[in-house]
């Protein structure tokens, strides 16, 4: 009987033992990714769609076989828009997790929260926001935009004739880096254009801030000492308010047009466009360009989004942060398979000058030193239905300049200043 007892407990731990080497040659056969966005806080209004957007591109990838023969499997965190925690989260997805990359962050104080832990641990980390600029890392691709890809060129539009010849700036941003450096920026390209400090106001306003009556109260009586425009950095909600009480004091884009670099189809949704008429932004991609690779794209997004039962499925939009997102998920990819493998050393290596037909029509090149795409450059006049009409667009995609040469000193760096290339 004991002997019985001995022979069923052998075999049922021998059954264990080989369930676990199972488990353990199914975990080896997959490759994990890191999704970091804020799904709740302030900036889950702009963040969820890109973690949406990352896992829809993972199961395409999967679906044509994955990447060198193995599944890519996506472990999704929330850093809950709180920046100290995108650093813990991320520290805990490259650690715990063993994930090869790491696809996150929309604020540059996420951005640069996470930094230092993806350079002491040498990850790789994909950013799909625009942003200011200012810094290269070996260890960061930014997918977004840089100052040159956005932030200039859209002044440059509302300066011109075209673009309504405005002579006064109203700076109005979220009080964080981003918007602050893009300010310092724009306020130094502005000087260089003849603009007097007395023709520029700067005004800030916290994250989740929800009452612009007197800001835009302000706009009103700026805008009476000549043609101005807006120039909006406000990121996540506060942009609902924002556009809100633009339409509740009348202040129409044929008065002031406001041109925003954080809102796009996504932050719209949940807004009566109507009173918004004729108000721009400048991205690198809108749904409503018109090319077969885009209306594939639009087309898979609205079938994935019914068929997980997203949120608002039923009004599922695409806009450029998850087009870059979508971007980013497939050049790494592509690399991964130039590399034949996921080591970080080696697919940088090959991800300099990886190209893709995105979405907005055009074939994307990553740099092969900064570590930034090559993009077109486009402004959008919002429609009544929640959607962008192209108005101006670059002709071929431009490169990045990360190193802004309106910031004093700028001049003298070198474009190329990322180590391990």
């Amino acid at each position: 009987m004991k002997r019985r007892s001995l022979i069923k407990a052998f075999t049922l731990s021998a059954s264990i033992a080989a369930m676990g080497l199972s488990w353990s040659i199914q975990a080896a056969e997959t490759i994990k990714v890191g999704i970091l966005h804020s799904l709740s806080g302030t900036m889950a209004i702009s963040e969820t769609s890109l973690k949406d957007m990352a896992l829809m591109t993972i199961e395409q990838i999967n679906a044509k076989g994955g990447v060198n023969g193995k599944m890519l499997e996506a472990v999704v965190v929330d850093p809950a828009s709180n920046w100290p925690l995108f650093a813990e989260k991320s520290r805990q997805l490259l650690t715990q997790d063993k994930v090869a990359v790491v696809f996150g962050c929309w604020t540059s104080v996420s951005r640069k929260s996470v930094l230092p832990v993806f350079e002491e641990l040498n990850g790789l980390l994909f950013y799909p926001v625009q942003y200011e600029g200012e810094e290269m890392s070996p260890n960061v691709f930014y997918t977004g935009a840089a100052p040159n890809q956005q932030a200039i060129p859209a002044v440059e539009y509302v300066m011109s004739e075209d673009g309504g010849s405005a002579k006064r700036f109203f700076l109005l941003g979220t009080d964080y880096v981003y918007p602050r450096t893009t300010n310092k920026i724009l306020r130094a390209f502005l000087h260089s254009k003849g603009v007097a400090d007395k023709d520029i106001e700067e005004v800030y306003t916290p994250f989740g801030h929800a009452d612009y009556q007197t800001i835009v109260a302000n706009i009103k009586k700026f805008s009476a000492g000549g043609k101005t425009a807006v120039i909006s950095t406000v990121n996540g909600d506060s942009n609902v308010p924002f556009y809100k009480e633009l339409a509740n004091q009348g202040l129409k884009a044929t008065d002031v047009p406001v041109v925003a670099f954080s809102v796009g189809e996504e932050e719209l949704r949940g807004i009566d466009t109507k009173p918004l008429v004729g108000h721009l932004a400048a991205w690198n991609y809108f749904e409503s360009v018109d090319n077969p690779v885009n209306q594939k794209f639009v087309a898979d997004w609205k079938a994935y989004a019914k068929a997980k039962n997203l949120p608002g499925a039923d009004k599922a939009v695409t806009n450029d942060p998850m087009e870059a997102t979508y971007v980013g998920i497939n050049m790494w990819a592509q690399a991964v398979e130039k590399a034949k493998s996921t080591d970080v050393d080696k697919v940088r290596e090959a991800l300099a000058g990886q190209t893709f037909a995105a979405p907005s029509g055009y074939t994307l090149a990553m740099d092969k030193t900064n570590h930034h795409l090559h993009k077109p450059v486009m402004i959008g006049e919002i429609q009544d239905d929640g959607q962008f009409s192209v108005v101006w667009e670059t002709e071929q995609p431009l490169p990045a300049q990360p190193w802004s040469p309106f910031i004093p000193g700028n001049d003298k760096r070198p474009d190329y200043a990322v180590k391990g290339n």
